[in-house]
């Protein structure tokens, strides 16, 4: 790597009729040279000194200094700057998203004269903050004096600087508060209060007193306490709208705009701070210091889906708690339930077992072949959630947060003894729901094999797709791959019925089924009822389990079309299809020590593809859960020392419900 310029050179160079790209490849060129190595920020800011030093001992390049600032001050607007810079240039997530990779994916370029975008490429990153915040009031203050700007020592051009940016900003927080999109969902007594239309007479009395000449203290000190006491009001009146997202759903967009907002109040004090400043040069200082951190914030894609979709999550989150308790059970009347619906959704998904075979019989293409495996897939799905039975691996991500939010209570007496409680009744219901299914869907499957039998002469499945099977689905191929990829498209099916639900309050779908005239008229009101109550009630499954059924056909599709040969691995239809290729052996493969220990490593695969698609999706929902709630620090080795001990001195209690006499004298 080449080195830059030393400092003799860099002040030969100074020109200010250079060409716009020049001038400023000459600025990146002495910033690169006060960084050097970067390895001290001490050093950097002893450079700064040096060049001071050697400007000042420099009378003619001190003067074609001045004359390069003046050019770059008529050229780059430092207003916009202070005000704008690290905002986005559209109030809307998408565009901002677009922007940020757009600027990730394509160098920046110095002939510009967008102040954002040269400051980007001259103070790149957090290390520059760092050595800025070391500057002391003489250095700025000497620096001031080299350039012959702007000078923070009270300089009137300096407070018009300020005082601009503020009312920049403060032009943006009325237009967000005036949107209708926030403005209709804040409090009525907020609305009535109408904070945002006097923060404009706030910032009148402000500039006013601020620009005056000579100037009043008092007077500014008066307007700029009203001034904030008004952008408070605008930020509390901004805060409201969650309390309306909290209850009627989430928007992303919605909550970008917030943050906007919240962020612009911010920087008005920042540029108020700097306005009043008894020292304004090290606040000067400061200030651009926080405006490079500012920069390298709003270059990370990942912290603005972050930031933004964190309000989202937490109520996927929720929601998926209120869910997930129906699933864990806490007695014997639960666990028999339990025992019940999953039994009956082992029965079920037989017959998906049996559809799957007839649709691979049809011979289709790989891609419509996994969409009507899909549409089979969902189709069984939702019709075992209207028969209000139960599929085992549908649970875990649905648990996982309701377990993830009573970590909150672990540090109250007996909180960790409680969790261990919940853990317990988790695992024995997963364990009754995987039991269910698995125990029900061989001897269904088996039924309908030879209830097909009888009545076509023929199996479920020729010998060739019996082989097939016995070979795909044994432990040892990549069973638990697939099994562990499954959990991850189950835990995805979650997410989606978490956003979808989110989606169906927060545009009041219900509500537009329930009283919109045209449907109204088309259904009548009593059916136009009962059909937004059912869509309220069950939107969140409907989107689970389609979305999860066209996963687990499509997803193979599109993975081949790639070449990758991606398969799922769901435990209740691998087993069901384990039974399939059992039935077209017969008592063959219990006499025949090949067939046998085939079908042996196939049954150890699915006892392995239900852990892992439970596991994963579980693993994966509670570590969002986590996020979510903002639950950190949990103290891990506590919980697991008192699972452990839970394990040593009632095993049963993970498998089997306890008696409560018993659980009480223990």
């Amino acid at each position: 790597m080449a080195r830059g310029p030393d400092l003799k050179t860099l002040l030969a160079r100074i020109d200010p009729h250079a060409p716009l790209a020049e001038r400023h490849l000459w600025l990146i060129a002495l910033f690169d040279w006060i960084r050097g190595k970067r390895d001290s920020a001490e050093a950097a800011a002893s450079r700064v000194r040096l060049f001071l030093d050697a400007i000042e001992a420099d009378a003619d390049a001190q003067a074609r200094l001045q004359a390069w600032w003046q050019v770059l001050a008529q050229t780059v607007d430092i207003t916009t700057l202070l005000a704008d810079f690290g905002f986005a240039p559209r109030t809307a997530f998408v565009s901002e998203l677009s922007d940020r990779l757009r600027r990730k994916l394509l160098p920046g370029t110095p002939e510009t004269q967008d102040a954002s975008e040269l400051f980007r490429l001259v103070l790149p990153g957090d290390f520059d903050a760092r050595w800025l915040m070391l500057l002391d009031e003489t250095q700025v203050n000497r620096l001031a004096r080299a350039l012959g700007g702007p000078t923070p020592n009270g300089g009137t051009r300096w407070q018009g600087i300020l005082v601009e940016a503020i009312t920049f900003c403060t032009s943006q927080i009325v237009s967000a508060g005036f949107s209708p999109e926030l403005r209709l969902r804040m409090s009525a007594p907020v609305r009535q209060e109408a904070p945002f239309h006097l923060l404009t007479d706030s910032l009148v009395e402000l500039r006013v007193a601020a620009l005056a000449q000579p100037r009043d203290v008092s007077r500014l000190q008066q307007a700029m306490q009203q001034f904030r006491e008004r952008l408070d009001a605008c930020r509390h009146a901004a805060s409201s709208v969650y309390t309306h997202l909290e209850e009627n759903g989430i928007s992303v967009g919605l909550v970008f705009r917030l943050r906007q907002l919240r962020e612009r109040v911010l920087r008005i004090r920042e540029l108020m701070d700097c306005l009043m400043s008894p020292h304004p040069a090290t606040s000067a200082a400061k200030l651009i210091g926080r405006l490079v951190v500012t920069g390298r914030e709003r270059a990370s894609v990942r912290a603005l889906i972050a930031s933004n979709s964190s309000l989202l999550a937490a109520k996927v989150a929720e929601r998926s708690a209120e869910t997930g308790e129906h699933y864990i059970t806490r007695n014997a009347r639960d666990y028999r339930a339990m025992l019940r619906k999953a039994a009956g959704g082992g029965a079920f998904m037989s017959i998906t077992t049996m559809m799957k075979f007839a649709l691979l019989a049809l011979g289709f293409s790989a891609f419509w072949s996994g969409f009507y495996a899909g549409i089979n897939y969902s189709l069984s799905f939702v019709a075992i959630q209207l028969l209000h039975l139960t599929v085992a691996t549908k649970q875990p991500a649905m648990t996982a947060p309701a377990m993830a939010a009573k970590l909150k209570d672990l540090n109250q007496q007996g909180g960790v003894e409680s969790f261990v409680d919940e853990v317990a009744h988790l695992v024995r219901s997963q364990v009754a729901a995987v039991l269910g299914n698995v125990l029900l869907v061989v001897p269904c499957v088996l039924l309908l094999s030879w209830l097909i039998l009888l009545a076509t002469g023929r199996p479920m499945i020729d010998r060739a797709e019996a082989d097939h099977v016995l070979h795909a689905l044994t432990l040892l191929g990549p069973t638990a791959l697939f099994a562990a990829f499954t959990g991850v498209l189950l835990f995805s099916s979650s997410i989606i019925a978490g956003w979808v639900e989110n989606w169906f309050v927060l545009h009041k779908l219900d509500s537009a089924v329930r009283y919109n005239p045209r449907i109204t008229r088309w259904l009548g009101v009593a059916r136009a009822d009962r059909w937004a109550r059912f869509m309220r009630e069950n939107i969140s499954g409907l989107a689970s389990n389609i979305s999860l059924g066209m996963m687990l056909g499509l997803v193979p599709a599109f993975a081949l079309f790639f070449g990758l040969s991606l398969e799922v691995r769901h435990v209740t239809l691998s087993t069901g299809q384990v039974a399939a290729a059992v039935a077209n052996y017969g008592i063959a493969a219990w006499q025949t020590p090949a067939v046998l220990h085939a079908v042996l490593w196939c049954l150890t695969g699915a006892a392995v593809t239900g852990a892992l698609n439970v596991g994963v999706s579980f693993y994966l929902a509670f570590r969002l859960a986590l996020r979510a709630h903002n639950i950190s620090g949990v103290e891990r080795a506590r919980i697991r020392s008192a699972i452990w001990a839970r394990w040593r001195q009632r095993p049963l209690s993970f498998f089997l419900p306890e008696r409560e006499n018993a659980r009480v004298q223990m």
